[in-house]
């Protein structure tokens, strides 16, 4: 069972047999994640340099419906955007201070309304002007992902039915065939020879 089920999101089969890497690559990956300041653009590429459109890029972004970011990383969104509500900026400003450095790795949750659970509440943020990282409210910022964000917001069943085929979709992103990697007994560990 993975985390989101245990905080009430959707499930979804996982195809068996899929081979993973027996190495990492922490710069590659890097290479290949939009950061939190990325741009409505900026994420659209990213996303569609791996085969996945706006909406798959739009539902998946709902992950950040749990957890936290460090300050470090919504620092400047809170100091220095105008797509960001006042009352919202002030009150995260009160644990991120302005100066580089200072209160870089204090936490503040992704979702402001329900951080420890799997719902639709992070649009609702977004709708609001409250989301925590500039690439969030990116996704609602009089761009093309507007109404899908609007939707999402009020329709829970959608969201996690987009988010369900969009992981679907991802999981099928340049697999390993042949003698490339290997089936994993425990998906966490790489399996001894």
């Amino acid at each position: 069972i993975s985390a989101h089920t245990q905080l009430g999101g959707p499930s979804w089969e996982v195809p068996l047999g899929r081979r993973d890497s027996t190495t990492a690559s922490k710069s590659e990956a890097d290479s290949d994640l939009p950061g939190p300041s990325s741009s409505l653009a900026d994420l659209i590429a990213a996303f569609g340099k791996k085969g996945l459109a706006p909406r798959d890029m739009t539902a998946l972004s709902g992950a950040h419906t749990i957890g936290y970011a460090q300050c470090q990383f919504f620092r400047g969104h809170i100091y220095n955007d105008t797509i960001v509500d006042p009352l919202f900026a002030a009150e995260r400003r009160r644990r991120c201070p302005a100066a580089s450095g200072s209160g870089d790795s204090n936490l503040a949750p992704l979702d402001d309304m329900t951080a420890l659970a799997f719902d639709n509440a992070y649009y609702r943020d977004l709708v609001g002007r409250r989301g925590l990282l500039h690439s969030d409210q990116e996704l609602f910022n009089g761009g093309s992902q507007d109404e899908r964000v609007k939707k999402y917001s009020t329709d829970p069943d959608l969201f996690a039915g987009d988010f369900v085929a969009a992981m679907i979709k991802m999981g099928k992103i340049c697999p390993l065939t042949g003698a490339a990697g290997q089936i994993r007994k425990n998906c966490r560990v790489v399996s001894s020879s």
